[in-house]
């Protein structure tokens, strides 16, 4: 298992935004003193080449985020204030995916740190997203030929609204997104499978859902990869998720999705995602989980 961690930490970060940020510098920290990983598990990615990111995003919205010319609405859209040191983190992300991912082809699982930035569009960033990791690696990975059938899991409580618009009409990309019907955005998207959830949704009635939809979806779809998208912002502590899942129900969320892809043998390239609970030791410990399932099915 190799786990890519983020080297660029943005300071100073908009008001309200360290404290979810902070999980990113302390999940690789307790992975590593509670013995689940290795340093020489852990590795640095380097910023993502131009041409990669033209794979996926236009052109000129790609020169706005590189020469620092996004107008004020579209920062308002995405949430943070421009910064040249934001962009060099974002194609950071999206070279670690791209990483995670051709270490999953060769031995199993990868994980990034962070990333799972699912609500960039081709032509605009939303939701605290600026480029499209997952569709940025996808798009990678077909130029090269390395896959011909991918499936995007994307469990994080916000529904991947840009990343099903980036795959609409491609059917070499299949879209899941398993979400909260009333929660960000408000203007959902249409992947290749959605299911909203009802506010209150607990373990027992989500992991039903999930057991019910994931054999058949593997059956249907037969990946070559996935991309799963593990955020825990459905756990009942989230300030904005809406649901009820507690810390066993999220793990158990994960080893199903692991149990099944390792069963099948696909492989998998993982991202956090979002996680906003007041606690931030419910965030780094819930994300720790899916480090923990991985290392435990996988290896």
């Amino acid at each position: 298992m190799k786990i890519a961690f983020d080297p660029v930490y943005i300071h100073p970060l908009p008001a309200g935004h360290r404290f979810p940020m902070e999980k990113y510098e302390l999940i690789p920290l307790q992975l590593l003193r509670e013995g689940v990983i290795t340093p020489a598990q852990l590795f640095a990615p380097t910023p993502l080449e131009e041409a990669i990111i033209l794979y996926t995003h236009d052109v000129d919205y790609w020169h706005k985020l590189k020469h620092q010319t996004l107008s004020d609405r579209e920062q308002r859209r995405i949430g943070f204030t421009q910064s040249p040191a934001l962009t060099l983190r974002e194609i950071t992300i999206c070279q670690g995916t791209i990483d995670c991912a051709l270490h999953a082809l060769q031995h199993g699982v990868a994980l990034n740190v962070a990333g799972g930035t699912h609500h960039a569009y081709a032509d605009r960033g939303e939701g605290f997203c600026l480029l499209n990791d997952f569709a940025v690696a996808a798009n990678y990975l077909l130029r090269q030929l390395l896959v011909k059938q991918i499936l995007i899991i994307d469990l994080d409580v916000h529904q991947g609204n840009g990343t099903a618009a980036l795959f609409q009409g491609n059917d070499q990309v299949f879209t899941f997104s398993m979400h909260g019907a009333n929660n960000y955005p408000f203007h959902k998207e249409t992947s290749d499978l959605d299911i909203p959830l009802t506010d209150g949704t607990d373990n027992s009635t989500y992991l039903t859902l999930l057991e019910d939809t994931l054999p058949t979806l593997i059956n249907r779809v037969q990946p070559d990869l996935v991309f799963y998208l593990s955020g825990v912002d459905i756990l009942e502590t989230d300030k904005f998720g809406k649901l009820k899942l507690t810390q066993a129900g999220c793990r158990q969320r994960d080893e199903m999705v692991f149990s099944l892809l390792h069963q099948h043998g696909i492989p998998c390239a993982v991202a956090m995602g979002g996680g906003y609970s007041v606690n931030i030791k419910d965030i780094v410990n819930a994300h720790c989980n899916t480090f923990k399932a991985a290392a435990e099915i996988f290896n």
